[in-house]
C-alpha cells in the first residue's frame, strides 16, 4: 500500500520548535494535576487509600451504561482525564525524545504507562461485562441477568422460562448461566482492579510520578538544541511508523466484511491471545501517537481529521471485541460448567470474533478514503 501523508501542508520555513513542545507538556502536566485534585476531592482515591477502600469502592457493574446511569460521576470523569493527560505526556516523550533530557524521559515514560494502565483496568472490566451481557441478550432473545440464587459454580438453575416467551434452544437455556458466570468473573476482576488503583494512588511510586509531573508543569527538561529544532521531522517519523504498520496489515483480506479464514483461526482453542490481533493493536497505539504529535504541532488549532477519527474508533472497537472474545473463551474454560453454558459462551465468543472482523473492515474502509480535514 502506498504511504499516505495525513497532515495538511505547512509552511516549510516556519515550523514549531521546542517552545511548542514545552508548552504542550506544561499544559498536559497542569491538566494531570487538576484531574488528580478533582479525583481526590471526590473521595475516589487519594491518601485515604491507605486506610481502606472508601465508600465508592463498592462494585458498580452497570453504572457506566451510556443510558445515563450514575457511572458518569465526577470521580469517573477525573480518572478519565487523569489517564488522558498521562497518555499524552508519555506519548509525547516518546515521539520527541531526541529533544528532551534522555535520562529523565526514559525514567518518566514507563511510570506514566504504569499509572494509566492501572487506572484503566476497572473501567475496562465494567465495559467488557456490559458488552458481553448485551451481546448475550441479543443472541438469545431473552434476559441474561439471572435471578439471585445461592450456591457456587453456576449460580443455581437460573430463571425459568416465562409463558409466551419463545425459546431458542440450548442458547437460551445456557445464556442466563453464561451471563451469571461472566458477571461473577468480571465483577471480581473489576473489584480487584479498583483495589489496585486505590493502592497505586496511595503508593510512594505514584507520589514520585505526581512530583515529577508537578515539576514538568513549570519546567520542561529540553535539550540545548530544542530551542531552534523543527518539530515536524519527528512528527513525520511518527506518521511514517504508523503508515508502515498499516501497510503490513492484511487490508486486502480485511476488505471483506466476513473473513472466514481469520474467523477459523479466531475460534482456536488456544488460550493465548490471538496472534492476528497484535498488529492491529500496535496500529492503534501508533495512531494515538500520531494524533498526539499533531496536537503538539498545531496546539488548540489542531485540524479535525475525520478519517483519523473514524479509523481510531474502528480500532477501539477492534480492541474491545478482541478482549471480550478472550473473556468469553476464558469463562468457557471454567471447570464443571453445564454443556448449555459452554455452548452459549462459544456462540458469544464467535459473535465477538465476528465483531473483530467487522471492525477491521470498518478500519480498512475509513483508512483508504482521502484525508478530510477542517481548518
Amino acid at each position: 500500500m502506498a504511504q499516505q501523508h495525513l497532515d495538511p501542508p505547512t509552511n516549510p520555513t516556519a515550523g514549531p520548535t521546542g517552545d511548542a513542545l514545552a508548552g504542550y507538556l506544561r499544559a498536559q502536566a497542569t491538566e494531570f494535576l487538576r484531574s488528580l485534585r478533582q479525583h481526590r476531592e471526590t473521595g475516589a482515591g487519594g491518601p485515604s487509600a491507605h486506610g481502606g477502600p472508601p465508600a465508592r469502592a463498592r462494585s458498580r457493574v452497570g453504572e457506566e451504561s451510556p443510558a445515563g446511569g450514575p457511572g458518569t460521576d465526577d470521580s469517573g470523569d477525573a480518572a478519565l482525564a487523569l489517564r488522558r493527560s498521562a497518555r499524552r505526556i508519555s506519548g509525547t516523550l516518546h515521539t520527541f525524545r531526541p529533544l528532551l533530557d534522555a535520562d529523565w524521559s526514559e525514567a518518566m515514560r514507563p511510570e506514566l504507562a504504569w499509572l494509566s494502565g492501572t487506572l484503566a483496568r476497572e473501567h475496562a472490566y465494567a465495559a467488557r461485562l456490559e458488552r458481553l451481557l448485551l451481546a448475550l441478550h441479543r443472541l438469545s432473545g431473552s434476559s441474561v441477568f439471572p435471578a439471585p440464587t445461592g450456591g457456587a459454580g453456576e449460580a443455581g438453575t437460573g430463571p425459568r422460562s416465562q409463558p409466551g416467551v419463545p425459546e431458542r434452544g440450548n442458547l437460551t437455556v445456557g445464556a442466563a448461566k453464561a451471563g451469571a458466570l461472566l458477571e461473577r468473573q468480571l465483577t471480581l476482576a473489576r473489584t480487584r482492579a479498583h483495589s489496585a488503583a486505590l493502592q497505586a494512588l496511595g503508593s510512594s511510586r505514584f507520589h514520585a510520578v505526581a512530583d515529577s509531573v508537578a515539576v514538568l508543569a513549570s519546567e520542561v527538561p529540553l535539550t540545548a538544541a530544542a530551542a531552534t529544532a523543527d518539530l515536524r521531522p519527528l512528527a513525520a517519523a511518527a506518521e511514517e511508523r504508523l503508515c508502515d504498520a498499516v501497510a503490513a496489515l492484511p487490508l486486502v483480506t480485511a476488505g471483506h466484511p466476513y473473513n472466514a479464514e481469520a474467523l477459523i483461526h479466531g475460534l482456536s482453542p488456544d488460550p493465548a491471545p490471538h496472534p492476528q490481533d497484535g498488529p492491529w493493536h500496535q496500529v492503534r497505539l501508533l495512531l494515538r501517537l500520531h494524533r498526539y504529535a499533531r496536537e503538539v504541532l498545531y496546539g488548540e488549532d489542531v485540524p479535525v481529521d475525520v478519517r483519523l477519527l473514524a479509523a481510531g474508533q474502528a480500532l477501539n472497537r477492534h480492541r474491545d471485541a478482541s478482549e471480550a472474545a478472550a473473556a468469553a473463551a476464558a469463562a468457557a474454560r471454567t471447570p464443571r460448567i453445564a454443556p448449555a453454558t459452554a455452548y452459549a459462551l462459544g456462540v458469544l465468543h464467535a459473535d465477538q470474533r465476528h465483531e473483530v472482523e467487522a471492525a477491521r473492515f470498518a478500519f480498512q474502509q475509513s483508512w483508504q478514503k482521502q484525508a478530510v480535514g477542517t481548518p
